[in-house]
């Protein structure tokens, strides 16, 4: 199983930028019933979760709330993040995760930097 990630970028406080998540080398009925989450890091701190899809919907951290939206499109084996006003305090790598009935699987990072 691979995921990659894209979609980061530099952008000014109050922008917004989509984060894509493709997943490959996983068959349908696996993803469609896999957690998924974003999670961020930034240098000096652990990675942390910043909004995830479960079998009860999807849960985000509160600091994001409101601003940030996760789904998923089964049929091309995405998830997306989609970040609306975004914040300095945003600015940090960001990865994608999918946890499967064997095993959980990470993407490489994309930057997301926020300007003041």
């Amino acid at each position: 199983v691979q995921l990659q990630a894209s979609g980061g970028g530099s952008v000014q406080a109050g922008g917004s930028l989509k984060l894509s998540c493709r997943t490959s080398g996983i068959i349908w009925s696996v993803f469609v019933s896999s957690r998924m989450g974003w999670y961020r890091q930034t240098p000096g701190n652990q990675r942390e979760l910043v909004a995830e899809l479960t079998t009860d919907g999807s849960h985000y951290q509160d600091s994001v709330k409101g601003r940030f939206t996760v789904s998923r499109d089964n049929a091309k084996k995405t998830m997306y993040l989609q970040m609306n006003s975004l914040e300095p305090g945003d600015t940090a790598v960001y990865y994608c995760k999918i946890e499967t009935g064997y095993g959980e699987y990470w993407g490489r990072g994309t930057q997301v930097t926020v300007s003041s």
